[in-house]
């Protein structure tokens, strides 16, 4: 199941384990992402905390943790080449956590809350 915040990050929930990045729209509004700035194996994410951030040619903006959970995975290839997250933002995720409270996810939208959010707010 994919979750999604009103700061525009996912969570793709697989077992215990959650994959974050940031959504198709986000990477829209964004534009050419030029760097990503991910946190290190073993780093403890806080959901509402940043973690991290993204820079295009146009914005750069703090990564915000949808759960909370121990870094496991660090999708490397950002580090080479960022514009990834341009091409497929749900197929190339940032960072994978072990969540430590799925929970967590109650609160996020799912992706038809989602869409209407992004069609309301922006």
């Amino acid at each position: 199941m994919i979750y999604y915040s009103k700061t525009h990050e996912y969570v793709r929930v697989e077992g215990d384990k959650g994959y974050i990045g940031i959504s198709d729209y986000a990477q829209k509004q964004l534009g050419n992402v030029v760097y990503v700035d991910m946190p290190d194996l073993g780093d403890e994410l806080e959901k509402g905390e940043d973690f991290g951030a993204i820079e295009s040619v146009k914005a750069a903006s703090d990564l915000i943790a949808p759960v909370s959970g121990e870094v496991v995975e660090i999708n490397e290839a950002l580090s080479e080449n960022p514009r990834l997250v341009n091409a497929d933002p749900m197929a190339n995720w940032i960072v994978a956590v072990a969540m430590s409270d799925p929970a967590e996810t109650d609160d996020l939208m799912d992706q038809e809350a989602y869409d209407a959010y992004c069609a309301e707010n922006h």
